[in-house]
């Protein structure tokens, strides 16, 4: 009864893994025909995953000892039956299980591979002739499941236990089973690794090239949000300055008029860098553009720099929170004067922007607060090791960002 019970067992086994080929193999042969419509050229996979079918066959070398048993040449053959039934039964589940990681290195498969073992040892030693070429095939399934530094040691041990038995029960000329053993033993723990290791570093490639586009697309999404953002803002401050000066002093219209065709031809470029990915702001350009926008929104700006010349990544970022922090005091606040501070040493560099707007409320600042250009921020200068903070003070809103002057990733956030 329980012969038919773990019979049952290893069939469903063998319909699931059966199952879970089939499946494989359909993948990759649509994967084949997808890329000979689109080109010809085939997928660099080279197929589904190994399992234990992969494995089976070489249980043919079990068939010598079968056909003795069936054949009525074998003494005490029920003995001799279920030592091969029991054996096969391992070999199936530990090799079955040695293509999962987690399978592989579990107790269950490291005890049923050591009574694989102890029945080897035992059918060799008591029957010995085709018998003894059971030692082969625990040295497969030894590699399958050993593959770690020890694999050497146990591979030699296993060797030197099938050369014994062989002399012991054939003679001399039964050695090469032993060599049989070590070569199943240490060939198929080699080729595993290496196919396992080569499926690894695929499934590596394939994801760092789903971060790096992730990742370029997350920059164009802040570029573009930071880019517009500022540039729309100033274009609308801008034009609602030269509806109001038209009536009484056109000359100054028109110079509103210049200033928003020169803001749209520079954001034309600014978009074509940002899609290139080769865009570096200048602290001092965006000084420029914030003091402009500042003064048609009708807002005081007041400028203030110090501290040593600044490295062009660093100028980058500090730009962009400048440029984010003057769009903020345009669109959302009704401020009249707006205080932009730089002040530098030669390890850390701060910038400051606050404005009076007459709607805040005494609070205490808080990180990272505002809305999506303020969090990018904040993520960009975390990245290079700075630190953003924006949130209401007793007299206004103020924006204060700190980056180190050396920071080891300031081109990777820049961009």
């Amino acid at each position: 009864m329980s012969w038919t019970k773990g019979l049952g067992c290893q069939i469903r086994v063998w319909r699931a893994e059966r199952i879970r080929w089939k499946a494989d193999m359909a993948r990759f042969k649509a994967e084949q025909r997808a890329a000979r419509r689109n080109g010809g050229q085939m997928p660099e996979n080279p197929g589904p995953p190994p399992t234990g079918f992969a494995l089976l066959p070489w249980l043919l070398l079990g068939m010598g000892a079968f056909s003795n048993l069936f054949q009525g040449r074998t003494p005490q053959p029920w003995i001799g039956g279920l030592g091969l039934f029991v054996f096969n039964s391992l070999y199936i589940y530990v090799t079955f299980r040695a293509f999962v990681k987690q399978k592989r290195e579990s107790r269950s498969t490291r005890v049923a591979l050591a009574l694989m073992g102890v029945i080897t040892f035992a059918l060799a030693l008591g029957y010995g002739g085709t018998w003894l070429y059971f030692f082969p095939l625990l040295g497969l399934a030894t590699g399958a499941v050993l593959r770690g530094p020890r694999l050497g040691q146990i591979g030699l041990g296993l060797t030197a236990l099938a050369a014994a038995v062989s002399v012991a029960r054939a003679g001399w000329d039964a050695v090469n089973v032993a060599y049989g053993t070590f070569l199943s033993t240490m060939v198929t723990a080699a080729i595993l690794s290496l196919s396992e290791a080569v499926r690894e570093l695929r499934e590596a490639r394939e994801e760092l090239a789903r971060r790096a586009v992730e990742k370029e697309r997350m920059r164009f999404s802040r570029d573009l949000h930071d880019l517009l953002g500022h540039t729309l803002s100033v274009i609308v401050v801008k034009s609602e300055a030269a509806r109001r000066l038209a009536p009484r002093d056109l000359d100054a219209a028109l110079v509103q008029v210049t200033d928003i065709e020169s803001v749209g031809r520079q954001a034309l470029t600014e978009i074509r860098e940002a899609v290139t990915g080769y865009r570096e702001g200048s602290l001092a350009t965006e000084l420029d553009r914030a003091r402009s926008a500042l003064s048609a929104a009708r807002v005081e700006p007041v400028v203030r720099q110090s501290g040593p010349p600044l490295v062009p990544q660093t100028e980058a970022l500090l730009g962009w929170v400048l440029r984010e922090a003057v769009t903020n005091v345009v669109r959302h606040s009704d401020a009249t004067r707006c205080e932009i501070t730089v002040d530098g040493t030669p390890d850390l560099v701060r910038l400051t922007v606050s404005d009076n707007g007459s709607d805040a409320s005494p609070a205490d600042p808080e990180p990272g607060i505002g809305g999506t250009g303020l969090k990018g921020l904040t993520e960009r200068l975390a990245t290079a090791g700075g630190s953003l903070r924006a949130g209401r003070t007793p007299h206004g809103f103020e924006v204060a960002a700190e980056l180190p002057v050396e920071a080891a990733d300031l081109t990777e956030a820049s961009i």
